[in-house]
């Protein structure tokens, strides 16, 4: 039987790209192969065991320390846990005997990506955003090849690792190509004729997000139903009692899963965070955004390029006030503008079907290294 282990995690946007080529692999692996083995190596705390598990992977977990590019005490003590995850890493890997390794990054790939390249075993990597984060760039020396989604992402590959660059575009879950705009509003409990604004702030929610909405609901609810996802930390009762907006025209949601795709697609406008992830499944159903990307001294800017990248091209509009009056008049603007938002839900992104393209990718590389 053959193996491939998978690594990555840290927010579902390091998790459901990898995820989508699972799907393809299971897909396109021929036939006449002995039969497919996939299984999952990433956090043993957070999220990822539960993502990946509900998809039905197998899953190890490793501990893991976060990587940071600014002094922090944690420092210290996430050097250990690295290092206690690149040996517990390559136990596992030892043990399973995976023909190759798919990375997707995150700081918890780091370990398996290195133990991977200690033992001999072939190493692919992806990098969602626009340029790439500290994980890739440390994974990018142990990888045999790095895919990117943009062609101008290359530019940020020097010497050796800039040859081992592919252009792929971001993987895609197939369940948006499924999605039903029906089944959301089902799940939504609304009527086919009701106008939905989204707001999605991440796997982990946002709190800059969530006070300026609940700030703009009585603007907002005039044209939409808004449709909120909160993040698991967030108090559910934070929006009663605000005056003038009608209870029934929001409606708070932890945490999406199976239905993100129907709900996405039941959408008019997306109001969201620019995480990679998330800003390609809402152009594949070619929704109009307004993005507000996580910005400041907390985060290396990945998702203010990928906004502006986004902007330029006429999919989404970036805001980056911190005004509820401006996001209101803002949406209201694109409320009453059904032209602006079809341009902007028709607008090109350079991209393909990285799933199957990276799937494919891998089987070769599976099938030389089996020969």
């Amino acid at each position: 039987m053959v193996s491939i282990a998978f690594t990555g995690g840290g927010t579902g946007g390091h998790i459901y790209p990898g995820l989508a080529i699972v799907s393809r692999l299971k897909q396109l692996f021929p036939s006449g192969m002995h039969p497919v083995r996939l299984f999952w190596i990433g956090s043993d705390k957070g999220m990822d065991r539960d993502i990946v598990e509900n998809a039905g992977l197998e899953f190890f977990g490793i501990p893991s320390g976060k990587l940071r590019r600014y002094f922090s005490l944690q420092n210290v003590s996430d050097v250990f846990k690295i290092v206690t995850g690149f040996f517990a890493a390559r136990r596992i890997l030892k043990r399973e005997k995976p023909a190759i390794l798919f990375s997707k990054g995150g700081f918890v790939s780091v370990p398996p990506c290195a133990a991977a390249a200690s033992l001999g075993i072939p190493v692919f990597t992806h990098e969602s955003d626009y340029s790439p984060g500290l994980a890739t760039r440390i994974n990018s020396r142990f990888a045999e090849r790095v895919f990117v989604p943009y062609k101008e992402s290359a530019a940020f590959f020097a010497g050796r690792a800039g040859d081992k660059i592919c252009v792929s575009g971001n993987p895609i879950r197939p369940e948006f190509a499924e999605a039903d705009p029906a089944k959301g509003r089902a799940f939504l409990g609304l009527e086919c004729n009701e106008r939905i604004l989204l707001v999605l702030g991440g796997s982990l929610g946002s709190r800059e997000i969530n006070k300026l909405v609940r700030a703009a609901l009585p603007e907002l609810t005039r044209y939409y139903t808004v449709v909120h996802q909160t993040g698991e930390g967030d108090d559910p009762d934070a929006a009663r009692g605000i005056p003038q907006m009608p209870v029934e025209r929001y409606k708070p949601y932890a945490y999406f899963r199976d239905e993100i795709p129907h709900v996405i697609a039941a959408a008019e406008l997306v109001l969201c965070r620019s995480g990679a992830g998330t800003i390609w499944e809402v152009k594949n159903l070619g929704r109009p955004m307004v993005l507000i990307p996580l910005r400041g001294s907390g985060t290396r800017g990945d998702q203010v390029e990928n906004a502006r990248l986004f902007s330029d091209a006429g999919a989404a509009i970036c805001f980056t006030g911190d005004s509820p009056e401006k996001l209101s008049a803002l949406i209201t603007s694109l409320a009453e503008d059904p032209e602006k938002r079809r341009i902007m839900g028709e607008a090109k992104i350079a991209e393909q079907n990285a799933a199957a393209f990276i799937a494919e990718e891998i089987i070769h590389r599976v099938g030389r290294r089996n020969e």
